[in-house]
């Protein structure tokens, strides 16, 4: 566990950090609003192929193997940032190298690490497991946020200039991936599925799963899809040109918002453990969307701040709830399966979404994301309440 822990959150730092810059980055590269949502959208579906992969092949190829694979892929997504590549290299390089701009992990190898994490534990720690894993994400996703900074202290104590100041930036993203990519190759036999008596080539999915999975998807394809237009790449940009707030301020900001995410993980295990599951989900992230729509609202930047901590400090309670709940309605066996078809049909409607998200930023209106994306999940949690409310998982049936 420590391993997966470790590589983790190597790689979540660099998505932390990618998070804050990049949507900056790419428009004092020339970028219009609409092609830095086209590069974001092009980095999730690469994610979402990806992903694709993970459930198709991860358990015949290994996981071991496939971790390390995606991890070396991620690699080519910082090229095109490393040596200033144009729009027509930079889109396919982003897809490539499965380019997060989300600022949060909701990556290939996130969603196979999901299907490896509740088999090493039981039925009763899975839950706090996946809050713990997930704290880990997000507390190294605030330091790589903080880490925004750094071209800004390097131009003032060392005189570089901006250009070779985000080089430096994206190299060291790349080289925390191929350090996250080793360190795969150490994990035990443990993370391997092994069903009794069926070769993993065969692996059956029983009709069930398959139905419990589809409606779950379906309903995540909406969170996800107001998601697509709330990346920290896109949330970060609307600070910054309708506030005027600078990427090393805007690294403090994202700071602060990976904090609170990741300690809200360990509120949303406790909190399951006396409410169940579902509820926790539900419950916290509806006000997280109404405080979203208020930021749209706000009439100054201090506002707009408060808004939207108060709406980070809730939004991610439903995460490590989710990942338990669905490990728990389907077989250890089917887990690979349930937890790449949720993650795929996610990332392909953050994809979709964050596609056209600048293009609603540019000709709708500035803050349409905000509004889009809060209305939609408000949508997603009623409809999830009314789906799923009397299905329980087997630890809470006790």
């Amino acid at each position: 566990m420590a391993i997966i822990y470790l590589a983790a959150w190597l790689r979540s730092f660099a998505i932390g950090l990618l998070g804050v810059v990049l949507g900056v980055f790419l428009y004092r590269e020339g970028l219009s609003t609409i092609a830095i949502g086209l590069v974001i959208a092009a980095g999730l579906a690469g994610a979402a192929v990806g992903t694709v992969f993970v459930t198709l092949a991860a358990d015949r190829l290994g996981r071991r193997t496939t971790l390390f694979m995606l991890s070396l892929l991620t690699v080519v997504g910082t090229l095109p940032l490393i040596f200033h590549a144009h729009l027509p290299v930079l889109v396919p390089l982003a897809f490539i190298g499965m380019l997060n701009g989300m600022g949060t992990d909701r990556s290939a190898a996130f969603a196979l690490e999901q299907a490896v994490i509740p088999g090493l534990v039981s039925d009763e720690k899975r839950t706090w497991t996946l809050a713990w894993y997930n704290m880990v994400l997000d507390a190294s996703g605030a330091l790589g946020a903080l880490a925004a900074g750094i071209p800004f202290l390097e131009q003032r104590f060392w005189g570089w200039d901006l250009a070779t100041s985000y080089r430096t930036l994206f190299l060291g993203c790349a080289a925390l991936n191929v350090v996250s990519g080793v360190l795969y190759l150490f994990l035990s036999a443990d993370v391997e599925v092994v069903q009794a008596g069926v070769p993993k080539k065969h692996v059956a999915i029983s009709h069930e799963a398959k139905s419990t999975v589809a409606r779950l998807a379906a309903l995540f394809a909406l969170d996800s899809m107001g998601g697509g237009f709330l990346t920290d790449a896109l949330v970060s940009y609307w600070f910054f040109r309708r506030f005027g707030i600078a990427e090393n301020k805007l690294g403090l900001l994202f700071f602060a918002v990976h904090v609170l995410n990741a300690f809200s993980h360990l509120g949303a295990a406790w909190l399951a453990k006396r409410i169940g599951l579902l509820k926790t989900m539900v419950f916290t992230h509806l006000p997280s969307s109404i405080f979203l729509i208020a930021a749209a609202f706000a009439p100054s930047a201090t506002w707009a701040i408060v808004l939207f901590l108060l709406r980070e400090s809730l939004v991610e309670m439903d995460v490590p709830t989710r990942q338990s709940y669905v490990s728990a309605v389907v077989r250890p066996s089917e887990r690979t399966f349930a937890s790449g078809v949720t993650n795929l049909t996610r990332n392909l409607s953050w994809a979709a979404a964050s596609s056209v998200a600048g293009l609603f930023m540019q000709r709708i209106a500035f803050s349409a994301p905000l509004l889009l994306g809060g209305g939609l999940k408000i949508v997603y949690d009623v409809l999830l309440w009314r789906a799923f409310r009397h299905i329980v998982p087997p630890e809470e049936k006790k």
